[in-house]
């Protein structure tokens, strides 16, 4: 009888908490959204030349003083950066911080010394020239530091921004694409602010989740956008909180885009979750020019959503993100209906792999040393991040199964550089619609499996490697992360690669 009366209060109660009430409530919706600027390039001897500048900066938020930010040509985040497939790519990066800092192109298959990694680093005062070819098909990327153990604050500081690439497909397929007016670019974070406005920076349950959400670092933001199909560009650039996206009202959307490209056909859908450092491209039809809330949603049932926000809080926040507010009078795109196709996906059997790597994520830990960062110290098959060791090595163009496990307590987004890749399975079962595109991060859940099929083109080095990494952020600088060379040589795996101030330990 008890029992029965404690079930009966305490149901409505944790459906109240954990489903019903909003986190932010309350917001007016009176921001207008700030829109990253296009940065323009300088043409010179065939090459697209791009200048970005880190700097410190003061910007306001909320509240009534500024907050101590850090951005890219500008106090807070940095601009856009459009090219096209086929463009050769330069980047000044001149580093006016008073710390280190390095600019990885998140998504982007680069050479290893232009990735931007630890191993790039830019010390205040020097200006590095990163330049490579847009190898990468049309898709929503972005950059952001990647300092040894001290990239969670820097992102968390606002450096942060977009890096969109077209080609003749996607320009060929009337999607929505004038920036800024029906193609509309959201980067969504949150934040912990002070009373007086300003930014609060201290992990809670090992990463760092805030309870106020900015989008392109506006607070209480509204957008007001044609009453037609726009097309939503959404980065999650939160430290470590996933988001389950989708409106106030349920209206269905359609979903054209993963991580790294378009996929094959739009995929009809209410909902979607974007875990730390994933991208989605969608579509949605406002024609019926009525005004609604962009939200995240709690996304498991009752009892799911309770463990999950008393272990770590990921992806299970209840919050109002954006007011979209349809205008008539804004010229609508002359598309009233998306193409039947997107894309076209070459996709590789399981059968021709090269090899199958397994990834062990948690668990005790048996090597590496104490990371600078302030996160949690969780290991990839029981070791930590160690800048002079490599833990795997790639043979130039092999195609590779990576069979990522998570035996944490906890999901863990997964990023790999260099490389988009298909998702096979998780637990055997094959992705949804909505996963079964390229991808460079994908949420591994709590003792699941997850395998991946990708190739290793283009690009090699004996001496530089790229990363692989945790993107909850503090868990990276915590350590989540290792090191993989792609090699162009006769391709011994068994045979040791002696490499400068390296180690090989695979």
């Amino acid at each position: 009888m008890g029992l029965a009366v404690v079930l009966l209060v305490s149901v409505p109660v944790l459906n109240y908490l954990f489903f019903s009430k909003v986190t932010n409530a309350g917001l007016s919706f009176t921001e207008p959204l700030q829109l990253p600027a296009l940065l323009e390039p300088k043409l010179i001897n065939g090459e697209k030349v791009f200048e970005l500048t880190p700097i410190a900066g003061e910007t306001f938020f909320r509240g009534e003083k500024t907050a101590r930010t850090m951005g890219y040509n500008q106090g807070f985040m940095g601009p856009t950066i459009r090219v096209n497939r086929g463009d050769n790519f330069v980047a000044n990066v001149t580093n006016t911080l008073d710390v280190d800092t390095t600019v990885h192109w998140h998504g982007m298959h680069v050479p290893p010394e232009m990735d931007g990694t630890p191993h790039q680093n830019i010390a205040p005062g020097e200006t590095w020239v990163s330049r490579f070819p847009i190898l990468n098909e049309a898709s929503t990327m972005w950059y952001h530091p990647h300092p040894h153990g001290k990239t969670a604050e820097q992102v968390f500081r606002g450096l942060v921004g977009l890096f969109l690439i077209e080609d003749e497909n996607s320009q060929g397929l009337g999607l929505p694409n004038t920036y800024g007016v029906d193609d509309i670019p959201l980067v969504i974070q949150e934040r912990l602010f002070d009373d007086d406005g300003g930014l609060h920076y201290e992990l809670n349950k090992g990463a760092y989740y805030g309870d106020t959400i900015l989008v392109n670092g506006t607070h209480n933001p509204f957008v007001e956008v044609p009453a037609g199909l726009v097309r939503l560009r959404l980065l999650n650039g939160s430290n470590a909180r996933a988001y389950h996206f989708g409106f106030e009202d349920d209206r269905t959307f359609h979903q054209i885009a993963t991580d790294g490209g378009l996929l094959e056909a739009p995929v009809a859908i209410d909902r979607i979750r974007l875990s730390p450092g994933e991208r989605v491209e969608v579509v949605v039809d406002f024609t019926d020019a009525a005004s609604v809330l962009l939200k995240s949603f709690p996304e498991n049932g009752l009892l799911e959503t309770a463990e999950s926000v008393l272990a770590d809080l990921i992806g299970n926040g209840h919050f109002d993100i954006l007011k979209i507010v349809p205008q008539p009078a804004i010229i609508p795109p002359t598309i009233t209906a998306l193409p039947a196709k997107l894309n076209d996906i070459k996709r590789w059997h399981p059968d021709e792999a090269d090899k199958v790597r397994r990834l062990v994520l948690g668990g005790p830990v048996t090597a590496g040393p104490r990371m600078p960062g302030p996160g949690p110290r969780i290991p990839i098959n029981g070791k930590l991040m160690d800048m002079a060791r490599v833990d795997e090595i790639v043979c130039l163009n092999d195609i590779e199964i990576w069979e990522i496990v998570n035996r944490g307590g906890q999901p863990h987004p997964f990023h790999i550089h260099d490389v988009q890749f298909l998702i096979l399975d998780r637990n055997g079962a094959p992705p949804a619609a909505t996963e079964a595109g390229w991808k460079d991060t994908v949420m591994v859940e709590a003792n699941e499996t997850l395998r991946f099929i990708t190739q290793f083109t283009t690009y090699s080095s004996t001496h530089v490697p790229y990363m692989y990494h945790c993107h909850i952020l503090e868990h990276e600088d915590g350590g989540m992360m290792g090191q993989f060379l792609v090699v162009d040589m006769e391709c011994d795996l068994d045979a040791p690669i002696v490499l400068p101030g390296m180690t090989h330990d695979h």
